[in-house]
C-alpha cells in the first residue's frame, strides 16, 4: 500500500512519519506519582514492543515524580497535559520528550501559545489532540455534534494557529469513541495537512470491544495508507494494547514483531483440550520477537495442511500428535508433551530463550 507522505517529527529517538514505519504506543495506567508500580509499568511495555510511552500529569507532585520515571526510563515519554498549561510548562522542564494537549480544554488561545512557545523553544514536539467531547462552542453550533467535519475543522484551526506562530514540530490526533466518525475525521485531515497522524479510536471498550473498534478503525486508515502511530486503547492492562497493535500491523503487513499464533476453532474430530493449550502456548511465547509463525491445530486429519505456511506447528490426536514443519509432518510426539516439543522447537528456531512447563508424572 503507498502510505500519505507526512513531515517527521521526533519522540526522543523515535521517528514519527516521514515514511518512518508506524510506531506503537500506550499510556501507562499507574498513578504517575507513584514511581516505583509506573517504571515496572514502562518495563513490561517495553518487553511488549512499545516504543513510546504516555504519562498522565494531573498536578505538580506528578510533574515531580514524572522528573525522577524519566531519568530511569527506557522508553521515551510523554506527558499527559489537560486543563493546566502550567503542568505543560513544568513538565518540559522535568525532561519530557513531547507534551499532549487539547487546546479545547486548555483555557484558551494565550494559555496555549505559552506552551507552544515553550515547545519550540526547547526543541520539544507537541501532540494537537482534539476529542469529540471538548469541541469548541462555536463548532458545535455550526455542526450540530461532535461530528468528523467539526473535529477535522477543529484540528486545522488549531493547525493554522501553530502555524501563524511558527511552529510546526507537532502531530494530530482525532479522537471519537464511533469508528465511522473518527475514521472520516482522519480522512479529512490526510487530505489537508501533511503532519503526522496518531491514530486512535478512544474509549473503545474492554478487550472484545475495545479490539473490535479498534482494529476496525486504525486498520481502515492504515489499509489507506493513513497513519504514522498508533494507541489502541483498551480498559485493561496497557501490554493488552501493545499486543492489539502489533497484530493489528501484521495483519496489514506493515510490521511483523514476536509469534503470529494461527489455531483452529475446533470441531467435532478434536480429541484435546485446544483452548488451554493454546493459551498455554501463548503465554509461553510471549516473550518472542523473532517474527515466526506458530500453529496449534486440533486434528491431524487437516492440521498441517490448513496450517501450510506456519514454520512450525503442532495438530493434536488422540494419544499422539503431530509436530510439523511448513505443512510437513516431522514425528509424532506424546499428547502430554505437544507443548514441550512446540516450544523447544519455537526455541531452536529463534535462538530466544522460551519457559518450559514442568514435567507431570516424571518416569512413567
Amino acid at each position: 500500500m503507498t502510505r500519505r507522505a507526512s513531515r517527521p517529527v521526533f519522540i526522543g529517538p523515535v521517528q514519527i512519519g516521514g515514511g518512518a514505519p508506524v510506531v506503537v504506543q500506550s499510556m501507562c495506567n499507574t498513578d504517575t506519582r507513584q514511581v516505583g508500580p509506573t517504571l515496572d509499568q514502562i518495563e513490561r511495555l517495553t518487553l511488549a514492543g512499545c516504543e513510546v510511552a504516555r504519562l498522565a500529569v494531573p498536578d505538580m507532585k506528578a510533574v515531580a515524580a514524572f522528573r525522577e520515571i524519566k531519568a530511569e526510563s527506557p522508553l521515551p515519554l510523554i506527558a499527559d497535559i489537560h486543563f493546566n498549561h502550567r503542568l505543560a510548562l513544568a513538565a518540559l522542564k522535568a525532561g519530557a520528550d513531547a507534551i499532549r494537549i487539547n487546546p479545547g480544554n486548555l483555557g484558551g488561545v494565550e494559555k496555549t501559545r505559552l506552551v507552544v512557545a515553550a515547545c519550540r523553544q526547547q526543541g520539544v514536539p507537541l501532540r494537537l489532540g482534539v476529542n469529540a467531547g471538548s469541541l469548541e462552542a462555536d463548532l458545535l453550533e455550526k455542526y450540530g455534534s461532535p461530528s468528523a467535519e467539526a473535529l477535522a475543522a477543529s484540528a486545522l484551526r488549531w493547525v493554522r494557529q501553530f502555524e501563524d506562530w511558527g511552529y510546526r514540530d507537532f502531530k494530530i490526533s482525532l479522537k471519537s469513541s464511533d469508528v465511522l466518525v473518527t475514521v472520516a475525521a482522519y480522512r479529512e485531515l490526510a487530505r489537508l495537512t501533511d503532519y503526522p497522524l496518531h491514530l486512535g479510536v478512544t474509549e473503545a471498550g474492554g478487550l472484545i470491544a475495545g479490539t473490535v473498534k479498534s482494529a476496525l478503525g486504525i486498520g481502515m486508515l492504515l489499509a489507506e495508507g493513513i497513519g504514522d502511530t498508533i494507541r489502541v486503547s483498551l480498559t485493561r492492562d496497557p501490554v493488552e494494547e501493545v499486543r492489539v497493535a502489533y497484530e493489528i500491523l501484521r495483519a496489514l503487513h506493515l510490521r511483523e514483531r514476536g509469534v503470529e499464533l494461527i489455531s483452529c476453532p475446533t470441531c467435532g474430530r478434536c480429541r484435546i483440550d485446544l483452548f488451554s493449550l493454546a493459551e498455554e502456548a501463548e503465554r509461553r511465547l510471549l516473550p518472542i520477537t523473532v517474527p515466526l509463525k506458530v500453529a496449534i491445530m486440533g486434528c491431524v486429519v487437516n492440521g498441517p495442511g490448513e496450517a501450510r505456511e506456519a514454520d512450525v506447528g503442532i495438530a493434536g490426536g488422540a494419544r499422539m500428535g503431530l509436530l510439523f514443519k511448513k505443512g510437513l509432518a516431522v514425528r509424532k510426539v506424546r499428547e502430554r508433551e505437544l507443548l514441550t516439543a512446540l516450544l523447544c522447537e519455537v526455541a531452536a528456531l529463534t535462538g530466544e530463550a522460551v519457559a518450559l512447563p514442568e514435567e507431570k508424572n516424571p518416569g512413567k
